[in-house]
């Protein structure tokens, strides 16, 4: 009966997931399904990775768990050689991979959202089909300079920022300092497209918002830039030495830190450095999270001729679902997710 209701809860899941958007309270409660039903595949060793030179590319925020996993199929799967495959004209981002790989340019991708209505059918013009395998969780961090003194910011206020309504750090109980928001280009990120529906609730981003090609440049303006803000990807703020990312809440009552606490400040980094708040991840307070995925070609569809791509894409995501796996995305700083559909 436990096995019925988790299936139920999966289909329902993507039942869903066409409408790529959905508002974060049904959001939280997908996550719930996913985290808390604990089913593991056979141990890391165990798993058949096939011989080859594997491509795949995609989402920024994936490059913690990737660098974890990368050196560890190296010590136990030497035969299953992978190469990140980066765009010559874009970024990399969720939408880039999945452009690779609809152009077979990439074996399978790494996405950080669900698939778009519009590149499910040019998949079917191609005469394939995508599939999404949700293996982590991530949260979304916001980053400031760290001199800023400020205990937090509500989500709303956030948003004030962002659309324009707050201009001065001082309107928040800071220093009378001009605010400069930084965020990537909309339609180059999924991180984005998550912040502006969750966060913006789909407003339009003000006019004095700055844009960066990659997270990078956004973390080294907000170091520089005492006024400046950013946002990304948790594993990709938090455990920086030069910013510092601020706890979020619903109420300023009721801030939620994405790191782990006691705070680590600047002059004891790099010697030790700020973890991501598992907790409030895996408990679901943190007020944004959202699953990442691997992206193959369906084998069930009998046109797809690279059968052995697909096989090597779908045992890349079986290593998620073990007992290291779930121990190396932890490390990464993300919560792993237990899915049955990847058996």
């Amino acid at each position: 009966m436990k096995k019925y209701w988790f299936y139920l809860i999966v289909l329902s899941l993507f039942i869903g997931a066409n409408l790529y958007y959905i508002h974060n309270d049904s959001y939280q409660e997908t996550l719930i399904a996913y985290v808390e039903e604990d089913t593991k595949e056979d141990d890391f060793d165990d798993i058949n990775l096939p011989q080859g030179t594997w491509r795949y590319g995609g989402s920024s925020s994936w490059v913690p768990i990737r660098e974890q996993f990368e050196k560890a199929i190296e010590t136990t799967h030497p035969q299953f050689k992978l190469e990140y495959v980066g765009s010559t004209e874009e970024a990399p981002s969720s939408e880039t991979g999945i452009k690779m790989l609809l152009n077979d340019e990439i074996d399978f991708s790494l996405s950080s959202r669900i698939l778009k209505k519009e590149e499910h059918q040019i998949a079917k013009q191609k005469g394939f089909k995508l599939k999404e395998i949700p293996v982590a969780v991530d949260g979304i961090a916001i980053a400031v300079n760290h001199n800023l003194n400020l205990p937090g910011l509500t989500i709303t206020q956030i948003r004030s920022i962002y659309t324009g309504k707050i201009s001065n750090w001082k309107e928040l109980g800071g220093p009378s300092l001009p605010i400069t928001p930084y965020s990537r280009p909309l339609g180059e990120s999924a991180t984005v497209e998550f912040f502006k529906h969750e966060v913006l609730r789909d407003q339009s981003f003000a006019d004095n918002v700055k844009f960066v090609d990659i997270t990078t440049q956004g973390l080294q303006k907000v170091a520089n830039e005492p006024g400046a803000i950013y946002y990304a990807s948790a594993p990709e703020i938090v455990p920086q030495c030069s910013i510092k990312s601020l706890a979020i809440g619903e109420r300023l009552d009721q801030l939620i830190s994405p790191y782990k606490k006691p705070f680590i400040p600047t002059e004891e980094c790099p010697q030790q450095r700020n973890r991501v708040n598992l907790q409030a991840l895996h408990s679901h307070t943190y007020p944004f999270s959202r699953p990442l995925y691997v992206i193959v070609k369906d084998e069930d569809d009998k046109k797809v001729l690279q059968k052995d791509k697909y096989k090597a894409a779908q045992a890349y995501a079986k290593l998620f679902q073990t007992d290291r796996g779930h121990s190396l995305i932890q490390k990464a700083g993300f919560i792993p997710i237990a899915n049955q559909n990847n058996k």
